[in-house]
């Protein structure tokens, strides 16, 4: 199983919302009729709450994929791009980094999401 990776980072009062994300994830399963995301997040990486959440793409097409990772760059971009920029933290993601499920075993505090 691939994964891809959002990370979620603070400046000085907490993260941000993964609702713009999750609400793309949920409008993305609706749309394309296919089953849920598995979800996977990973906290404790700060003193204010960071985390990474990690999404499974093995389910999607190539197409499917190629449109998924698009629309997720959209949101993350909308998303920073509405922030207030002296208080909430920035969301991150990079479509070229793909962690694959051995990866995951190494890692701590990883629960599952959704």
């Amino acid at each position: 199983m691939n994964y891809i990776q959002i990370s979620y980072g603070s400046i000085c009062c907490g993260t941000p919302s993964t609702k713009p994300v999750t609400d793309y994830l949920k409008k993305f399963e609706k749309s394309n009729r296919i089953k849920s995301f598995e979800v996977l997040r990973q906290g404790g990486l700060g003193r204010e709450g960071e985390f990474n959440l990690y999404i499974g793409t093995d389910r999607l097409g190539k197409k499917q994929k190629t449109a998924f990772v698009k629309g997720l760059e959209s949101a993350v971009a909308l998303q920073n791009k509405n922030r207030k920029k002296d208080s909430d933290g920035t969301v991150s993601f990079d479509s070229s980094v793909i962690v694959g499920k051995s990866d995951l075993t190494k890692i701590k505090n990883l629960t599952i999401y959704k």
